[in-house]
Parts: C-alpha cells; structure tokens; sequence
C-alpha cells in the first residue's frame, strides 16, 4: 500500500493542481481543464499518486461536448477518475531547492484501462514546496477509447495533456 510505512513529515500534498488536455483535429481544437487535481509524493519512497475526477473538467466549446465526454469517451460515471501512481525514477534530494527534470514511471488508469507510462516532468524545490510541472501526449487507442465516425475530424485521436501542481508537506 502505497505511503504506509513512510514518515509523515515525508509525505507532500497537493494544495493546487490543474489539469488541461487539448484535442487539436482537423475542424475543431477542443480545451478542457480541471482544478481539482489530487495526490500525494512520498519523498521518502518517492512514489507518487495523482488523480482527477473525469467530471471536473470545464471549459469545452459546448455543454453537448461536455455531455459526451462524461458518458460515451471516458464514461465517466463507470470510471469515476483517472489515476497515475509510480515513483520517480531519478534519486532526488528533496531538502535541498533547485530544479530537477525527472522521469515518473507507474501506471496511467484512464477510461479504466491501465497502461505502463514514464512521463517527464520538471520539479522545483524551494521553500518547503514542490512545484511540478508536465507536458505529455495520451493516445484515444491506448485507453479503448474510440471515435465515433460522425465527430472523427473533430477530435483528435492523440491529446495533448498538461499538468501544473504545487505541494505542500502535508501535516496531520
């Protein structure tokens, strides 16, 4: 179990995170984001567990791009959130402020279908906060999501995701 024979004074919270994702198809660019990013790094371990409601995000084109998000591409209500848990791949030393680009390697859950993931991101300690930041690509396929005929030039089969979190040392 993830964080369970950590050191609470090890463990960071995320206190403000946003998600976007772009589709960028041949008629129509869609933006989504949500602020309700969630999770947890265990600086001891350095594993990490980040996840978002699927029905938080806002901001599409229309209410009916919206409507068809949640029910028919991540089904929002069977798959309630999309998760990514691992651990950090490159030894940081947490206590010490600087900007490090890593490697996060662990399972991204979307749509309910897990795949084997190492994403880049860039973390900056100062000041007893973690920030971190990430651009990375997810493929419709890889999380048997498809398009329908009808929309396929409206949304693009890769999206573009960008994460922006800061972390604070969680106290209990």
């Amino acid at each position: 179990m993830l964080f369970a024979y950590s050191n609470s004074g090890s463990i960071y919270k995320i206190t403000e995170g946003t998600i976007t994702f772009v589709s960028e198809a041949s008629f129509e660019t869609v933006t989504a984001k949500s602020e309700k990013l969630n999770g947890l790094l265990d600086t001891t371990t350095q594993e990490f567990a980040f996840y978002v409601a699927n029905n938080s995000f806002e901001g599409f084109n229309s209410l009916l791009q919206r409507e068809h998000f949640n029910e028919s591409y991540v089904e929002s209500e069977k798959n309630p959130r999309s998760l990514f848990t691992g651990k950090i791949i490159e030894k940081i030393i947490f206590n010490k402020s600087g900007t490090y680009i890593i490697r996060a390697k662990g399972i991204l859950n979307i749509h309910g279908v897990e795949q084997e993931r190492i994403i880049k991101c860039e973390l900056i300690i100062e000041n007893n906060l973690i920030k971190v930041n990430s651009d990375f690509t997810v493929f419709l396929a890889d999380h048997d999501i498809t398009i329908p005929k009808i929309v396929f030039d409206k949304i693009s089969p890769e999206i573009k995701i960008h994460v922006q979190a800061t972390m604070h040392q969680k106290t209990e």
